[in-house]
C-alpha cells in the first residue's frame, strides 16, 4: 500500500520551460505571456497556478509574481477589450502605466502600435496624457515635476528599465523624498529582472521607503507583495496583501491573496478569499475556477465539479475550467464524464497540452493504452521536451510489449538531468527503474513464467530503492542486458484469432475482473487490470482444484505441491504485467538489512486540509476505535478521570477534534499521539499481533496529519506468515475433503478459511503495491475452486484491505465480505474453461491477451 496522493502518480508541475514575458505596460493587468519550451531540466520551472496538479509551492530561479499569471489569464480572456467581457474589463482597472495612443482607433489605418517608437516627441506626448488623466501615482503640485515623473513611467512602459532608473535617480538627487520617483524606481527594479537578487532587494528597499512615507496606500503593499511572493517569502507577501485589503478591499486583492494562500495549501482561507472576490465582482471565471481548485485539493470533488460548472456558465469557452472539470471527474472515477470534459477542452483548442497530457494519463490508467499513446504523441509534437508525456509514452509502449519504442522514449527522459540545485521530476526519478525492468521483461518475453522468479532475479538494492521511490543511486549495480535483436516485440492480437474456448475465457475474465472494481471516489475503472485479475482468478481456481486433487504445480522451474505463496503469486504475476510502472514485489524478499529496519506502508488520511477521499467511509470506524482505545487507557491508568474523559469523547464527532481532547487529559500529549491496533491470533488464541498504527499530529485544525501505517518487520512478517501457513494447511485438507463430498457445511468451512487467510494477508500488507486486488482475486478464485461463485459487487466506499484492517477478527471480516459477495453455486461450465497457465504461459502471451480488444465481442453483464 502506498502513501496516498490525491492525484496518485500524476501529481507534478505540468509546464516546464523558459517563459518569455512581453510587457505592453507596467501594470500587472496587461501582460502578454509567451511560452518558449526548452529541454526539461535545462529550462526554468515556473509557478503556474493554472495547473490542476499543483501540489506544493514551487519557486524557480526566474522569479515571477503569482498575480502575473492570474492577470495574464484575465488579459487572455478579454481584459483588453470590453464587449462581452465588460465587467471583466473593469477589473483591469486603468493601470498607472497603461500605454494607449489617444489618436489610435481599433482597426484603423495605420494600425495601432502596441509599443511606441522611441522619440522624444512621442514620450513627451504620452507623458502629457498621463498627467491629464492622472494615470501615474503620487503626483505633486508642481506641473514640471509631474511631467518629469510621467516621463519616467513612460520609459518603464517601454521596458526601458535602466533608463527609467537613471531618470528617477536624477529626480531624487533634487528631492530625496519624492515619493513617486522612489515608487517608480522600485517598480523599474522589480520589472528589470528578479533573476538577479540585487534587483529584488533594491525593489523591496524602494517600496518599503514609499510605505514609510505613505503608509496608507494599498497599491504599494500589493506591489511589494508581488516582489515578495516569487522569492518564496509568502508570509510577508500575505501580510502586505492583508494590509492592502484592510485599507481598501477589492476583488483583485482578495483574488491575489487567495492565490498565495492556495500555494501555501491553506485551501480553506483561499476559498474564502476567492468567494469574497466573487462577491465584490461576480463575473470572474478565473476566481471561480480557483475556488473550485480549493475544493478539489481538499478532496471535495462534488463541490469542485459544481464550481467548475459555475465558471463555465460565466465563460462557456473556458478551456482551463473544462480541463479541471475533466480531472475532477477522473478523480471521482467517472471515466465517461471526464472524457467528455477533456474533449470539450480540446475542441476549443486542439493543441491544449495540459488537456492532452491529462487525457492521455487517464486513458493509460483506464487500460486504453493505444488511445493514450496517441495523446502523448500529439503532446510531444507540440512540446518535444514534455517529460510527463515522454515518460508516459514510453510506459504505454512497454506495457503493450513494444519495448524498442518504449525504451527509446525512456532514454529521452533520462537525458534531462536536473540542473544543480533543481529538484528532479518524479518521471526522471522513476525512469531508470522502468528502463531496467523493461529490459528484464524483454529478455524473459518467451521464457515460461513458471521457470523464473522476478523477486529472486532482480537485485535486492534495486528492488529496495524502486519500491521506496528513491533516487537511482545503487552501488555496484550491474545493468540488465540491452534489448536482444532476436527477441521481437509483442505483435497485436485480434480477438477473432483466438479459438472460441479462449474467447469465452477472456470474456469470463473481463466479467470477473469488473466485480473487483471499487465503487469509491479516487478509483478509476481499469479494463486492463480487470482482465488481468479476472484471468488470475480463473488460474487460482484451476490451480487450487489441481492441488486439492493431489496434482503438483510448476513453480520457479520446479514441480512440487503448491504452497500459499504460490497461490498469491499467480495473482501477483498478472498484476505486475498489467502495469509495469508499479513495483509489485514481496517485501520479505528484500535485502535482509532493509527488512530488519522495516518497510512502512503509509497512508495519509488527512494532511493539513487535504482529505484522502478513498478512505472517507472508514473515518467514523477509526474514530470509534481511537475513542475505545483512549477509554481503555484511562480505565487502566486513570480510573478516577474516566467519566470526564468519556463525556468529552462523546462530544467528538471528527478526528480533527481529538487532539485538543488528548492534550487536555494527558500531559504527555504535546504535538500528537499514536494508537496501535491488534490482530487476534487463530493459531494461538492467547496471542495478538501488531496491526496498524494510527498517528494524529499537529498544533491546530488545518495543520494536522492523520495517518495509518503498517510496519513490515521480519518478526511481524514471520508471525503473520505462520498464521497464513496454518490456515492454508487446513484449507488444503478441507479442500481435498470437499472434492470428495457434497456437504454444504464443508463448503462453508472452506469459505471461512479462505477469508480468514486473506484477513491476515491484508493485515500483513506483504507487497509493495497491489495487495488489495491480489487478495481479492485469490479470494474469488479459491471460492470458485470450492464451488462458490461471487456475483455481488463491492459496496460503495468499501475497500477489501481496509475492511480487513479495521475489522476486529477474521470471523467478523468473513461475515462482512460474504454479505456483499452474494455467493451462489458455481455454474458447471467454469470447469470446461481452458487452462489459463497453459493458454498464456509466457510474458509475451500474457501481454498479447491484455492488449486484445474484446469490446464488441463479449456479452454485456449487469
Amino acid at each position: 500500500m502506498k502513501s496516498f496522493r490525491l492525484l496518485s502518480n500524476n501529481c507534478r508541475l505540468e509546464e516546464i520551460g523558459a517563459v518569455e514575458l512581453h510587457y505592453q505596460s507596467v501594470g500587472a493587468s496587461h501582460l502578454h505571456i509567451k511560452h518558449n519550451m526548452a529541454p526539461a531540466g535545462r529550462g526554468v520551472v515556473v509557478v503556474a497556478l493554472s495547473l490542476l496538479c499543483l501540489c506544493r509551492a514551487i519557486f524557480s530561479t526566474e522569479y515571477f509574481s503569482t498575480l502575473t499569471f492570474f492577470n495574464s489569464d484575465l488579459h487572455k480572456h478579454g481584459c483588453s477589450s470590453p464587449s462581452e467581457w465588460e465587467e471583466y474589463a473593469a477589473d483591469c482597472e486603468a493601470s498607472i502605466l497603461q500605454l494607449e495612443d489617444p489618436e489610435c482607433e481599433e482597426g484603423g489605418n495605420p494600425p495601432c502600435e502596441s509599443v511606441f517608437s522611441l522619440n522624444a516627441e512621442k514620450i513627451l506626448s504620452q507623458a502629457k496624457v498621463f498627467i491629464e488623466q492622472k494615470r501615474f501615482p503620487f503626483p505633486v503640485d508642481n506641473h514640471n515635476t509631474n511631467e518629469e515623473l510621467a516621463i519616467g513611467y513612460v520609459l518603464i512602459g517601454n521596458a526601458l528599465y535602466d533608463e527609467a532608473i537613471k531618470h528617477f535617480s536624477l529626480l531624487l538627487q533634487g528631492d530625496p523624498e519624492l515619493v513617486s520617483a522612489i515608487y517608480g524606481r522600485g517598480i523599474a527594479y522589480g520589472k528589470k529582472s528578479l533573476q538577479d537578487i540585487k534587483n529584488a532587494d533594491l525593489a523591496l528597499y524602494e517600496l518599503s521607503r514609499v510605505i514609510a512615507l505613505e503608509p496608507n496606500r494599498p497599491e504599494v503593499y500589493e506591489q511589494r507583495a508581488e516582489i515578495l511572493s516569487p522569492l518564496g517569502r509568502i508570509s510577508e507577501a500575505l501580510s502586505d496583501l492583508s494590509k492592502a485589503i484592510q485599507l481598501q478591499p477589492s476583488a483583485r486583492l482578495h483574488r491575489h491573496r487567495g492565490t498565495l494562500l492556495f500555494i501555501s495549501e491553506d485551501y480553506v482561507a483561499a476559498m474564502e478569499d476567492f468567494q469574497q472576490s466573487l462577491e465584490l465582482k461576480k463575473n470572474q471565471p478565473i476566481a471561480m475556477l480557483y475556488k473550485g481548485l480549493t475544493y478539489f485539493h481538499r478532496g471535495m470533488l462534488k463541490e469542485a465539479i459544481d464550481t467548475f460548472k459555475e465558471a463555465l456558465k460565466l465563460k462557456s469557452d473556458f478551456i482551463d475550467a473544462y480541463k479541471s472539470l475533466g480531472q475532477a471527474y477522473r478523480e471521482l472515477g467517472d471515466f465517461e464524464a471526464a472524457m467528455e470534459s477533456f474533449q470539450k477542452a480540446l475542441l476549443l483548442n486542439q493543441n491544449h497540452i495540459q488537456s492532452l497530457q491529462l487525457r492521455g494519463m487517464m486513458l493509460y490508467h483506464h487500460g486504453s493504452l493505444q488511445e493514450a499513446i496517441r495523446n502523448f504523441k500529439r503532446c510531444l509534437q507540440l512540446e518535444p521536451y514534455n517529460e510527463v508525456c515522454q515518460y508516459m509514452k514510453g510506459l504505454s509502449h512497454v506495457a503493450m510489449g513494444q519495448f524498442y519504442e518504449g525504451i527509446k522514449a525512456q532514454t529521452k527522459v533520462m537525458l534531462n538531468d536536473p540542473l544543480l540545485g533543481q529538484k528532479a521530476s518524479s518521471e526522471y526519478l522513476k525512469v531508470k527503474y522502468l528502463r531496467e525492468y523493461s529490459r528484464y521483461l524483454h529478455s524473459h518475453l518467451d521464457i515460461p513464467v513458471a521457470e523464473y522468479n522476478v523477486d529472486q532475479d532482480l537485485p535486492g538494492n534495486f528492488k529496495n530503492h524502486w519500491s521506496k521511490n528513491l533516487p537511482f543511486l545503487i552501488e555496484d549495480y550491474e545493468e540488465q542486458p540491452g534489448l536482444q535483436p532476436h527477441i521481437k516485440d509483442v505483435l497485436p492480437q485480434n480477438f477473432e484469432s483466438y479459438n472460441t474456448d479462449i474467447q469465452k475465457l477472456i470474456c469470463t475474465a473481463d466479467h470477473l475482473g469488473a466485480l473487483m472494481q471499487y465503487n469509491t471516489s479516487g478509483f478509476l475503472p481499469n479494463r486492463r487490470i480487470h482482465r488481468a485479475m479476472g484471468l488470475a482468478t480463473v488460474e487460482v481456481m484451476q490451480a487450487m482444484q489441481r492441488t486439492w486433487s493431489n496434482s503438483k504445480v510448476r513453480v520457479n522451474g520446479k514441480t512440487r505441491q503448491m504452497q500459499w505463496r504460490d497461490m498469491f503469486d499467480i495473482a501477483v504475476k498478472w498484476r505486475r504485467i498489467a502495469d509495469p510502472d508499479q513495483p509489485v514485489l514481496w517485501l520479505d524478499q528484500m535485502p535482509a538489512r532493509s527488512l530488519s529496519r522495516g518497510f512502512n506502508n503509509h497512508i495519509n488520511l488527512i494532511r493539513g486540509q487535504i482529505i484522502n477521499i478513498r478512505y472517507l467511509a472508514y473515518f467514523s470506524n477509526i474514530l470509534d476505535f481511537i475513542k475505545d482505545r483512549i477509554r481503555g487507557y484511562h480505565r487502566a491508568y486513570n480510573p478516577r478521570g474516566l467519566l470526564e474523559v468519556s463525556q468529552a469523547l462523546d462530544n467528538v464527532n471528527k478526528v480533527e477534534d481529538l487532539l485538543p481532547i488528548m492534550k487536555q487529559f494527558n500531559s504527555k500529549t504535546r504535538d500528537g499521539f499514536t494508537v496501535n491496533s491488534k490482530v487476534p491470533s487463530l493459531k494461538d488464541l492467547k496471542k495478538e499481533h501488531d496491526g496498524f498504527t494510527i498517528t494524529i499530529t499537529g498544533d491546530r485544525v488545518g495543520n494536522m496529519l492523520f495517518s495509518v501505517e503498517t510496519q513490515t518487520t521480519e518478526e511481524r512478517t514471520q508471525q503473520y506468515q505462520s498464521e497464513i501457513e496454518s490456515l492454508y494447511k487446513e484449507l488444503t485438507a478441507k479442500g481435498k475433503a470437499l472434492m470428495l463430498s457434497t456437504e454444504l457445511g464443508d463448503a462453508d468451512a472452506v469459505c471461512n478459511l479462505i477469508l480468514s487467510l486473506v484477513y491476515y494477508f491484508c493485515n500483513l500488507m506483504p507487497l509493495s503495491r497491489g495487495s488489495s486486488v491480489v487478495a481479492y482475486s485469490v479470494v474469488m478464485g479459491a471460492l470458485m475452486a470450492s464451488g462458490k461463485e461471487v456475483i455481488g459487487r463491492i459496496p460503495p466506499g468499501k475497500l477489501v484491505d481496509f475492511e480487513a484492517m479495521t475489522t476486529p477478527s477474521p470471523e467478523d471480516f468473513s461475515k462482512t465480505a460474504k454479505s456483499w459477495m452474494k455467493l451462489k453455486s458455481l455454474p458447471v461450465w467454469y470447469q470446461s474453461l481452458p487452462s489459463v497457465a497453459e493458454s498464456f504461459p509466457t510474458t509475451r502471451t500474457m501481454i498479447e491477451v491484455l492488449n486484445t480488444d474484446s469490446t464488441s465481442h463479449c456479452p454485456k453483464k449487469s
